[in-house]
């Protein structure tokens, strides 16, 4: 077990992921419209074409288009006509089994919400800066490769037992095999880091980590996930 110090900075909530659509996203996605010329359109009106052309679609058909451009080679025609159906009233980024996919719904149901102004559910995510301060400095290796699993642990320690991540995820926050970490943190960068410390910046799903908006600076341990839990 390694300790550290954790310390939340700061702490927002978000309807969008940060850089999750590219103007590249609106034009392949124009095409597969048939939009003419897209290629045309001013960088700073493609996002607002996309989503005007999208909108000409009825709204299952346009979450089926998004859904199939999103997962081309994970869903069949099938699957992502029955998912689409479902993004109009079920949050699919939280409540679909498919762990590895909830990122790619969470964007899906960000465009296509704002696209139809709340036809399809809300999106909130959440976005934070934490400071690690390790009590041995070179425990800060833990998180040179693979830190989501890490940091998850660290994490559930600042928020209630009863919280979801708690709930779902004991023996793996308690274990050294969490394969599904990278699906639960979303986009992690670091901000800054020296000798004995490092402060990163995570983004998720507020259904994971919302709770950790009450948590205060607090000591923790964690542990790496063993070479073969990384394998399996």
């Amino acid at each position: 077990m390694k300790n550290f110090t954790v310390e939340r900075l700061s702490f927002d909530t978000l309807s969008e992921l940060p850089g999750s659509w590219t103007n590249q996203d609106y034009l392949e996605l124009l095409r597969l419209m048939s939009y003419d010329s897209p290629e045309a359109i001013e960088p700073a009106e493609l996002k607002a074409m996309c989503q005007m052309s999208l909108t000409d679609l009825e709204p299952a058909e346009a979450a089926q288009l998004v859904m199939g451009y999103l997962f081309e080679d994970e869903l069949t025609i099938g699957q992502a006509e029955n998912l689409a159906h479902q993004m109009l009233t079920e949050k699919l980024w939280e409540e679909n089994p498919q762990l590895g996919q909830h990122e790619g719904f969470f964007k899906a149901t960000q465009l296509l919400h704002e696209a139809y102004n709340g036809k399809f559910p809300r999106t909130e995510a959440v976005q934070f800066q934490v400071q690690l301060t390790a009590e041995a400095p070179e425990d800060l290796a833990l998180f040179a490769t693979q830190p989501e699993a890490p940091l998850l642990r660290l994490l559930a320690q600042g928020m209630p037992d009863n919280t979801l991540l708690n709930r779902l995820f004991g023996d793996q926050l308690a274990g050294t095999s969490f394969p599904e970490a990278p699906h639960i943190i979303w986009q992690l960068r670091t901000i800054k880091q020296d000798a004995s410390s490092m402060i990163l910046e995570v983004v998720s799903s507020a259904y994971w980590l919302d709770d950790f908006k009450y948590a205060d600076t607090y000591a923790a341990t964690t542990q790496a996930d063993t070479e073969e839990a990384e394998e399996a």
